[in-house]
């Protein structure tokens, strides 16, 4: 009697347990999924504050990026100090960013002018192009953009190139803060954990980090200049203007996965199609472009990027569509890095790394990294 008393208690506990299981297990997704949309929240009412905090941040990336790759450049036996470095990194950077935006502000404003014509040509086109195909009623404008004008459209997009522009004041002193304010992270960094090996277990995450995105952006930037000014001598060569303004679009958009390519070769043979008086032009340019969104889309970034990303394609353009929804452009851009920053860290937590499985592109995340001393005194993860 007493052994069957303790089996029917034990059977009640081990029922108690797997209750109290559930029940927890319940109340930590329900926390998760409340966290989740209240941070979504959180940045889709505060994009006006921290979209330019987040612009300042890729503009103080870079330029310590750029600051890093000056200092280690040799000349002779002497390399450049960092706070030159620094200081030249940002004069070129925001040089840089200048001349941008003042040949893309420039461009819009002639496009704008000219753009009622190009519409009334456009409209002829279709037009041609109905008969052709033997329509009953042409094809117009507004079945393309049923809301708004092409001129409606360019202009927006001169507005909001000088919103931008009106915009950089805010991002500059924001970078002259992060710049200022750099050399205490570490310290703050390292105070945030209770004992020096998490410490140092989160400056081998940061440094992984560091590495992945340093390695996306650096490719990903050479790809993109490559296609601005492959796409600027074809339209050069072909007659078609504002070849400049079309490849900075090129290089802009290129860093948006999927469809930036697409909508970068859209708008130039647009174009094309009412600047010239025949279709050869037109076809050319659509042929060439998407040739050269082809090959360095498809064929060079592949090769140089390898692995090192390792996300899902299906994850890609989710997170596409959720930080553009959020951030617009700027999500867009950045949806890549963010996805692999969250990677990276579920990776780490044992609660989290079945997401970073989801995440990622074979299911194979390894094992979870562990912080090593490199010969140049750095810290960096290696597989145990």
């Amino acid at each position: 009697m007493q052994a069957c008393a303790r089996r029917v208690q034990g059977g009640s506990g081990l029922k108690l347990q797997a209750r109290a299981l559930m029940r927890n297990s319940l109340l930590n997704v329900t926390l998760a999924l409340v966290l989740v949309c209240l941070t979504g929240w959180l940045l889709v009412v505060g994009r006006a504050l921290l979209l330019p905090f987040v612009t300042a941040l890729i503009v103080w990336y870079l330029i310590n990026a750029l600051a890093s790759g000056l200092r280690a450049i040799p000349l002779g036996s002497w390399r450049l100090p960092a706070l030159p470095a620094l200081l030249i990194a940002l004069i070129i950077i925001f040089a840089a960013a200048t001349f941008m935006f003042d040949l893309v502000a420039a461009n819009l404003t002639q496009l704008a002018r000219d753009t009622p014509g190009y519409q009334a040509r456009l409209e002829q086109v279709f037009a041609s192009l109905s008969a052709m195909a033997g329509l009953r009623e042409p094809l117009q404008m507004r079945d393309l953009f049923p809301q708004t004008s092409l001129t409606q459209l360019v202009t927006q997009a001169a507005s909001f190139i000088t919103t931008m522009a009106g915009s950089a004041s805010l991002v500059f002193i924001y970078v002259l803060f992060l710049l200022i304010e750099q050399s205490t992270f570490n310290r703050k960094y390292a105070a945030l954990f209770d004992s020096p090996a998490r410490a140092e277990a989160a400056f081998a995450i940061r440094a992984e980090i560091n590495r992945r995105v340093l390695h996306y952006f650096g490719i990903k930037t050479g790809v993109s200049l490559a296609t601005g000014m492959a796409t600027t001598g074809l339209l050069l060569v072909l007659g078609l203007p504002y070849a400049a303004l079309f490849g900075f679009i090129a290089f802009l958009l290129n860093y948006i996965p999927t469809i930036g390519s697409l909508i970068s070769v859209i708008f130039p043979s647009l174009l094309a199609l009412v600047f010239f008086e025949t279709y050869g032009p037109f076809l050319v340019i659509s042929i060439g472009l998407g040739l050269i969104q082809f090959i360095l889309g498809n064929l060079v970034e592949p090769k140089l990027m390898g692995s090192s990303l390792n996300l899902s394609g299906l994850v890609i353009l989710l997170s596409l569509a959720f930080w553009g929804a959020i951030w617009g452009v700027t999500g867009m851009v950045l949806c890549v890095p963010l996805t692999v920053v969250i990677l990276i860290i579920c990776a780490q937590i044992p609660q989290t790394r079945p997401i970073a499985v989801l995440l990622s592109a074979d299911g194979n995340v390894g094992p979870p990294l562990q912080p090593r001393e490199t010969p140049a005194g750095e810290t960096a993860l290696v597989r145990p």
